[in-house]
Order: structure tokens, then sequence, then C-alpha cells
């Protein structure tokens, strides 16, 4: 299954952005990766490893940025879920590069573990009533996987350093450069609703919390809100969705921080903690249809 094409994809898809110099996001189907490092260079870092199938893709994308051949120093791993790290075994056997991850994310990289099951009846539109469709096996990287330095600085990426958010996996890391407030946020907080079928297709912006079916511990995730927004980003790129800066990304993680368990926390789920449901006037909770 881990090596089964997934087919959804949306409106963003194959589409890339300049978020710095050295820094460009790319859209692959429906989940989003980077290539950091000056283009036509040598020195640079694939952040995460996008879908199942799609690594001719994210080898040519590189090529066209980094010229005939390129090949990065190493590939960066926020999380282990499949839409993450779909093509990370094709990629890193093709460049012969080591695949950097948290040192709680190993056992879903090292062949030791599988995921817990995502959970079809959290809250959520129609995605997340899709989620048993979706890989939750680990894989297997043999000797290429290392892990991520203990005094938080991100191998073979000067200036940046990796941050400790778990929640929507026990190993998430999140990569913020302090020079320009630069965030890859990984799935720690993402601008899509993942859940919901229609704003995934349509790339709708809304600066929202974890993907709700893979993510099992819904406190330490607002922990890691908590703690990418005490860093003011000026610009982030999250896992899902289109990268957001300025007011819009101030306001919105203001935001999420203040009403988590009004934005981000589903009303239920087989892993939410126990709470009251909110309800409208007619008595009924909010859900996502679509």
């Amino acid at each position: 299954m881990r090596d089964t094409y997934i087919p959804v994809t949306s409106a963003a898809s194959g589409i890339g952005q300049k978020i710095a110099s050295d820094v460009f996001a790319l859209c692959i189907q429906v989940v989003n990766l980077c290539f950091v490092g000056e283009p036509q260079s040598g020195q640079w870092v694939l952040v995460d490893a996008g879908m199942p199938k799609s690594a001719p893709d994210i080898a040519a994308a590189a090529e066209k940025r980094f010229g005939s051949g390129a090949r990065p120093k190493a590939i960066v791993l926020t999380h282990g879920h499949f839409d993450h790290v779909g093509a990370v075994i094709d990629l890193a056997d093709r460049w012969d590069v080591p695949v950097y991850a948290h040192e709680l994310e190993k056992p879903y990289l090292d062949g030791t573990s599988d995921y817990p099951e995502p959970d079809p009846g959290v809250e959520g539109g129609l995605v997340a009533k899709l989620s048993p469709l979706f890989p939750n096996g680990g894989i297997d990287l043999g000797s290429r996987l290392q892990t991520l330095p203990a005094d938080g600085t991100v191998p073979f990426m000067p200036g940046w350093r990796w941050i400790h958010t778990p929640g929507h996996s026990p190993g998430h890391v999140s990569l913020f450069r302090e020079q320009d407030r630069v965030l890859i946020a990984g799935d720690a907080f993402v601008t899509v609703r993942q859940d919901s079928l229609y704003k995934v297709l349509t790339q709708m912006t809304e600066i929202t919390g974890p993907p709700r079916y893979f993510t099992t511990d819904w406190e330490a995730a607002r922990e890691a809100v908590e703690k990418l927004e005490a860093l003011r980003p000026s610009i982030a790129v999250t896992g899902h969705g289109l990268p957001v800066s300025g007011e819009e990304l101030a306001e919105g993680l203001a935001r999420l921080v203040r009403d988590f368990d009004s934005i981000a926390l589903p009303d239920y789920g087989r892993y939410v903690p126990e709470r009251s449901v909110q309800t409208d006037s007619a008595g009924q909770g909010d859900h996502a249809l679509f």
C-alpha cells in the first residue's frame, strides 16, 4: 500500500512558489515539499518527499532548479506519514543521500512500527471518512536513516534549527530560520482544512490545526501551535495548503492559538479527549460535509 499511487490531487499540484531566494515550495498532488538551497548550486536539501510514486516529478523539479544531475546533500523529514515520505526511499537510493528525522519518528522509518490507524470517525468532512484508504504502515530506510542532531541544528542547512512539534506524530518537527523568520511547519498546522474534500481540491486558505484523521495527541498539538506562534514567523510553508505570510499569518496563528478548541480540536473522534460538544442555535454540531 505504501507504494500505491493515491488518486487525489488539488488545483495547486505541480505549482511551485519562491519563499526566499533559497527556499522553493512545490505542491505534489495535495502535499508540499521544499527545496532549500540557492538555485544552480550543489548545496541544497530536500525537506519532505511527497506522495507515493512521485519520485520522477520531484527529481525533475530538482534538476530544473539546481541543474542536470542535481543531487541534494540530504533529505530532512518533518515526519513519516505516507504523504511526506512517499518518494523518500526511491529518492534516497537515486541520490545516495542520508535521511534525517527526529529520534521519536525513527520507529516508523526503520521498519519497527506502524502509525496508529487513521480515524474515519473523527469530526470532519469526506476526506476524513476516506482516511482508512490511506496507508499507515511504517517504512524501512535502513542505514540511510539518521537522527537529527540533539543541539537543534539541521544538517547542511546553516542558520536553520529544528523544533520538536509533536501531536500530529510523536517525532514531528518544524524548521525555522531566525534570520528571515521563514518557517517550514510540516503538519503542526496547515493552511487548508485537510479533512474537507472541497477545500483540499480548491486549496481554500484557512489557517487551522493538523489533519484530524492522523492526529493522535491533541494536547501536544495545541502546545506545538503555541510554540510556533511564539516565533512570530514572517512566512510559513505548511504540509498542506498555500504558503501564508505577513498579517494573514500573524493573525491566523494568533486566532488558532486563542481558539484552538473551536478551530482545530474535533468535537469527537477516537483520539479526541472528552469535552462538551459545542452546538449552534439549532442544537446541531458544526460538521464539515465536504
